[in-house]
C-alpha cells in the first residue's frame, strides 16, 4: 500500500483499505476525470482492481462515496472559516489545506454537466446552507431578506469564478492548478473583504427602490 497522506490530512496506512481506495478514485477522478478507470485507481492505491469492486460494486457506487467525503471535507473547512476566521485566513496564506485534489474533483463534477453535475450543486449548497445559518447565528454574518438566494449567489459566484480559471487551464495537474489560483488569490482578498465588510454601492437608493418594487408587486 502506499504511504502517501490522504485529503483530509491522515497518513494512508492510518486509514481502511475502502478509504484508501476511496481517496485514490477522488486523486484519479481530479487528475482524468470521471472516465479514469479502475485499473487507474487501482494502481494510484498499489491494490488489484477486483478489490474496488469488491468495496464498491460499481463506479456509480464509489462514485457516490467519493462525492460524500469530498463534500464533508468541503464543509469542515467552511466550518472552521466561521469558527476561527482570522487565523484561519492566516492559515491559508501560510499553508493552503484544502487538498488540490478535492478543489479540482468538486470543479470536474460540475463541469460534467447533466443531472449528476445539478445533484452534486445542490448537494454542495445543502451543506452550504448550514454553514451559513451557522455564520448568522455566531454573529459573523448578517441575516438576509432572503438567505436562500443569497446561498445560492454566493455558491454560484464561488464555483463559477473558479470554474471559468478551470476551463481555461488545460493541461494543468490539480497541484498545478491550484499553485496557479494561490498565487493570485492573495491579490483578491482585500478588495473581497472591503466588498463583504463594507459594500461596494455609495448609498441605499437602488436597494431601497428594488424594495419598493417588491413591495408594489406583492400587492397587484
Amino acid at each position: 500500500m502506499c504511504s502517501a497522506w490522504a485529503p483530509g490530512g491522515h497518513p494512508t496506512a492510518d486509514l481502511t483499505a475502502r478509504a484508501q481506495l476511496r481517496n485514490a478514485a477522488i486523486a484519479a477522478f481530479a487528475e482524468e476525470g470521471f472516465d479514469a478507470s479502475f485499473r487507474t485507481i487501482a494502481k494510484r492505491a498499489g491494490v488489484s482492481a477486483g478489490l474496488i469492486t469488491h468495496h464498491f460494486g460499481s463506479k456509480e457506487g464509489l462514485r457516490a462515496e467519493c462525492d460524500a467525503e469530498v463534500l464533508r471535507q468541503y464543509t469542515a473547512v467552511k466550518i472552521d472559516a466561521v469558527e476561527r476566521p482570522t487565523d484561519h485566513l492566516i492559515d491559508y496564506l501560510i499553508a493552503p489545506g484544502f487538498a488540490a485534489s478535492l478543489v479540482v474533483y468538486m470543479l470536474r463534477a460540475i463541469h460534467a454537466g447533466g443531472q449528476p453535475a445539478r445533484d452534486f450543486l445542490e448537494r454542495i449548497i445543502d451543506n452550504a446552507r448550514g454553514v451559513m445559518a451557522y455564520s448568522v447565528e455566531t454573529g459573523m454574518v448578517k441575516p438576509s431578506r432572503d438567505e436562500e438566494a443569497r446561498l445560492r449567489y454566493l455558491t454560484y459566484q464561488t464555483l463559477g469564478a473558479l470554474l471559468v480559471q478551470f476551463v481555461t487551464s488545460p493541461g494543468r495537474t490539480p497541484e498545478e492548478f491550484i499553485a496557479s489560483i494561490q498565487a493570485g488569490r492573495q491579490d483578491q482578498i482585500l478588495p473581497t473583504l472591503e466588498l463583504f465588510t463594507e459594500g461596494f454601492l455609495a448609498d441605499r437608493t437602488v436597494l431601497d427602490n428594488y424594495l419598493t418594487y417588491l413591495h408594489d408587486r406583492t400587492k397587484e
